[in-house]
């Protein structure tokens, strides 16, 4: 795949290949997320996965936002 940007690859991609294995895809209240696993037990929203606009309005769903295990569907 070729990636056209005037950015660098490190503004693109992560210098550490080891915090990509604390990433996964989850669901919570049945929308689809990328999150980070936090060492407390939380997980941290990454990239809301979505197809439908109004999703990214909810300011439930904003990347940065914390949220418990139990509230996490695999």
């Amino acid at each position: 795949m070729i990636h056209y940007t005037p950015l660098s690859e490190h503004d693109i991609y992560e210098d550490d290949p080891k915090s990509y294995e604390k990433q996964r895809i989850v669901s919570v209240n049945g929308k689809s997320m990328k999150v980070y696993d936090n060492d407390d037990g939380t997980v941290q929203l990454v990239q809301l996965l979505s197809t439908d606009p109004q999703d990214y309005l909810d300011q439930n769903f904003i990347p940065g936002n914390t949220f418990s295990v139990t509230d996490v569907e695999m």
